[in-house]
């Protein structure tokens, strides 16, 4: 817009230019066509209007020139930062309409919306907590500068568009990360990339002051070991499925051992069971017999033999003898 303002307040200035010239020429025409008399009254007539449109429309197109270098528009998401001289003023400017003294002052925009700055070029090698080679790669940070610290970012940091969040600084936070880690958790990009933010955050701390920029996210797309380590691994992940494999075959087995014993355990119930139930009816038939036996049943009982068979008693002192006649 400043540019659009700027080129139509030299365009007015120019029109004006030419307009007087082609006012000059028609008046010399005229000269030509009118008496001395007429042609003096006439020339000092058009001088004099020509002279007053000539000047304001030349003041015109000047003020519009110097009011296009007069102000500067912040868009959402950005704040300003107002220099005179190369002056940095400490106060941050909000978004919207902001004038400056054309030509003495000047407003840089500073972008405070979620940026994305890639590390894709180089590796970053480091180790594990057991000392294990890792190199990480495809690393993106998520950061956001304070609108607050918009003016002390600008004076306080060289190209702060590319210096802001270095490389070196990221490295060495994401080292230090993958430091505290086994093998295991640092291909864990859920545990790897919060441990990383957490340091990043704590370095730019360190360096910049709190709440000067803050790290949303931090996205690492690969950790990659050295081959004999994936060799190393690739056994013990083997080992450990032989393992459980052979865990899961013998709790099969057990369970089949188990089952197999609760089934011969039950059997041998079933069959005390089925002979406790046999000898008590036998018992309790016996029972019932023995009950039925009385002495007037068995004097009956020999009663029948005797006359049966024809036996004799013989009756002694103290032996009764009983002799078949």
């Amino acid at each position: 817009m400043n540019v659009f303002i700027g080129i139509l307040g030299i365009l007015v200035v120019v029109t004006e230019i030419l307009l007087s010239c082609v006012k000059s020429a028609n008046n010399h025409l005229l000269g030509r066509q009118l008496d001395s008399g007429q042609i003096a009254k006439e020339e000092g007539n058009q001088r004099h209007k020509g002279f007053f449109g000539n000047i304001v429309g030349a003041v015109f197109g000047i003020a519009l020139f110097v009011f296009a270098f007069s102000f500067v528009i912040i868009p959402t998401g950005y704040t300003g930062v107002r220099t005179t001289f190369g002056q940095v003023d400490q106060t941050t400017l909000q978004n919207g309409f902001n004038l400056k003294i054309p030509f003495v002052q000047s407003i840089e925009k500073v972008n405070n919306k979620q940026q994305d700055i890639v590390f894709d070029k180089n590796k970053i090698s480091s180790e594990t907590s057991e000392r294990n080679a890792v190199t990480f790669k495809g690393i993106t940070i998520t950061y956001q500068i304070n609108p607050d610290k918009s003016a002390w970012i600008y004076a306080n940091v060289a190209d702060y568009k590319d210096n802001l969040v270095s490389e070196s600084l990221v490295a060495s936070a994401i080292k230090t990360s993958s430091k505290t880690l086994t093998p295991t958790d640092v291909t864990n990009r859920s545990i790897l990339e919060p441990r990383a933010q957490e340091n990043i955050q704590k370095s730019l701390d360190e360096k910049y002051g709190e709440g000067v920029i803050k790290i949303n996210k931090v996205v690492i797309n690969g950790a990659e070991f050295d081959k004999a380590y994936d060799e190393k691994i690739a056994k013990k992940q083997q080992a450990q499925m032989d393992y459980e494999k052979q865990q899961i075959e013998n709790k099969k087995e057990i369970e089949k051992a188990e089952a197999d014993a609760k089934v011969k355990k039950t059997q041998a119930q079933a069959e005390a069971d089925a002979t406790k139930i046999a000898a008590d009816a036998e018992s309790e038939a016996n029972k019932k017999v023995a009950d039925s036996i009385t002495d007037k049943l068995i004097e009956n009982k020999l009663a029948e033999a005797r006359e049966k068979h024809g036996w004799v008693t013989v009756k002694g002192a103290d032996t009764v003898v009983t002799k078949e006649n």
